[in-house]
């Protein structure tokens, strides 16, 4: 029998034990929920996120339709499930954004909003760079990607088993923006920041414009400066050539020029009916390349190029030299597809470039072609009066068709060199090679059959595009025409060279054109690489811009080179 004093020593030593197993059991909760603990890296597929990185995926919607179709049945059989990346739903759950998920019945979490935040002298705007694809460096997933303002560097999701979570407790970086809303978080605390210093990384993380400034774009004489003190021009900023992607360059910086294209393509609202990932990614280069503050003096068509890669099916690709006029054809072709409306086959990219041809093809009669094959004796409407070639040797046929570019053949260049032994580089006037136009001179066609055509424009676009057939491939090689084309820059009549349709009553007919844009080839054919004259509207001036190199140049010097390709615009 235990004394008073001995019970009460015994429920004095259990209750501290209950106090201390309690104690211990909180301070381990706690060190589990503030230790940065990295999400399950039992991944089966790391690059899984890749296939979807062209899908505009809101995250809200995903986390909402899983949450609905999520049965009672998945929830007996195990409360962590796994999302496609391979990371657990309670991550995503943790990750959810703070407005649209009240609508769908799950439970939300009030954000605090702040209007200082101590971290925001970190903020490091040198290192910024929105122009590489929106991925997580971690998880390579696309969905929920946070930008690190003080490294630059990309993961995915905020809350506490996420990869930013994890990396603002790491590395002591505490601002994060939402790539996708734009908002800006302090991490690992989780609330959000309100402050007017963010806006401009906003307006380069997405450059906006409104119509008052895109009318006045032409009419800018401003220069913009960089963060590292650099001056550059709006409009005028270098690509960047990421590897053997100087044909891309210089095709987008010849679209910039053409004012009606680039206008629509500043305001998203003209294209967001459109699904196309290369349309938005096309409207998002523009964007940066005309924005007045930019970082940094030049853009990375890096996002463009990759919607490029999975539109054209690898055809054109990062790391292989492309056709930069097979490639105009095919981004012109591809963004009309994917612009224009079911009711009319119309868009921007016709408004602007396409015209019409009459095409008058002569094809040998096949009826007198069998029976010369054969030996057998021509009927009387075979022959002429005199007997020496077949009436009918030949069926016309005529048609109308729409074009995007005219393609001129150059004459073959000299075989022999000269006494000074030397080739003598040919050169041959602009209005020579366009005589092909002129409604009488025959074209021989080998393909796919044999035929004659004479070619006629019947209608003229506001924005002419031509091309100077350089590289003929034979079963052997590719061989580079170097003919010079003699061209005007200003005032090319083209009603002076080739017949035009007469204009309807009160219509004015608009031939004359100037030159905006003029892509030159150097080098050996299947190598060399490409650069292109441009105009500059709001001054007249010329510059060559071949990736980042950006320099003023002179008229003369643009019609003293190698044209390849090149757009006139119609006076108005």
């Amino acid at each position: 029998m235990a004394s008073k004093r001995e019970r009460e020593i015994d429920s004095e030593s259990k209750e501290e034990e209950e106090f201390k197993f309690v104690s211990d059991s909180k301070r381990l909760k706690l060190v589990e929920e503030s230790s940065p603990s990295p999400p399950p890296v039992s991944i089966a597929n790391p690059l899984s996120g890749l296939a979807n990185n062209y899908a505009d995926v809101d995250e809200e919607e995903v986390y909402a339709r899983r949450e609905l179709n999520t049965t009672v049945g998945d929830k007996v059989n195990g409360d962590s499930q796994r999302n496609e990346h391979g990371y657990d739903e309670e991550i995503e759950e943790e990750d959810e954004e703070d407005s649209h998920d009240q609508s769908v019945g799950r439970h939300s979490r009030q954000v605090e909003v702040r209007r200082d935040c101590p971290y925001l002298d970190t903020v490091n705007r040198q290192v910024l760079d929105f122009d590489f694809e929106k991925f997580c460096s971690v998880s390579l997933s696309n969905l929920n990607v946070y930008a690190c303002l003080v490294c630059g560097k990309y993961y995915q999701g905020r809350g506490k088993k996420s990869h930013a979570y994890t990396h603002s407790l790491e590395a002591g970086h505490h601002v994060y923006i939402n790539l996708r809303t734009e908002k800006v978080y302090c991490l690992p605390d989780g609330y959000e920041i309100d402050d007017p210093s963010l806006d401009g990384i906003r307006h380069v993380l997405n450059p906006r414009f409104t119509r008052e400034q895109v009318e006045q774009l032409d009419k800018n004489k401003q220069w913009s400066r960089a963060l590292d003190g650099s001056d550059y021009l709006p409009g005028m900023v270098g690509l960047n050539n990421i590897k053997e992607t100087d044909f891309v360059n210089v095709t987008i910086q010849s679209l910039m020029r053409v004012t009606p294209l680039r206008n629509f393509f500043l305001i998203p609202e003209n294209y967001q009916h459109s699904k196309s990932q290369l349309v938005h990614r096309f409207g998002e280069l523009t964007r940066k390349i005309w924005h007045v503050r930019n970082f940094k003096g030049q853009v990375s068509p890096h996002e463009f190029l990759q919607a490029v890669m999975k539109a054209s099916k690898k055809r054109f690709r990062i790391g292989a030299q492309s056709d930069p006029v097979e490639f105009m054809s095919w981004l012109l072709n591809t963004l009309h597809a994917d612009l224009r409306t079911s009711k009319k086959n119309n868009s921007i990219i016709y408004k602007c470039f396409q015209g019409e041809l009459e095409v008058v093809k002569e094809v040998p009669n096949k009826q007198i072609t069998e029976r010369k094959e054969n030996n057998e004796e021509q009927t009387p409407n075979d022959k002429l009066s005199d007997g020496s070639i077949e009436r009918d040797a030949f069926v016309t046929e005529t048609s109308r068709m729409p074009f995007l570019m005219l393609g001129l053949d150059l004459p073959p260049p000299p075989l022999f060199k000269d006494v000074m032994e030397k080739n003598i580089i040919p050169q041959v006037p602009l209005f020579n090679i366009l005589k092909k136009f002129d409604g009488e001179t025959v074209t021989e066609v080998v393909r796919p059959h044999i035929a004659r055509t004479r070619y006629r424009v019947t209608r003229l676009p506001p924005y002419i595009i031509l091309h100077m057939r350089r590289f003929t491939k034979n079963n052997f090689f590719v061989e580079k025409n170097p003919t010079l084309v003699n061209f005007p820059v200003k005032n090319l009549e083209l009603k002076d060279y080739i017949p035009l349709p007469t204009p309807k009553e009160n219509e004015k007919l608009r031939s004359k054109y100037d030159l905006i844009a003029n892509v030159v080839h150097d080098g050996k054919p299947g190598e060399g690489s490409y650069r292109v004259f441009v105009q500059r509207k709001s001054e007249e001036l010329w510059y060559e811009m071949q990736d980042l190199h950006v320099s003023e140049t002179l008229p003369q010097m643009v019609a003293l080179s190698e044209a390849y390709m090149q757009i006139y615009e119609q006076q108005q």
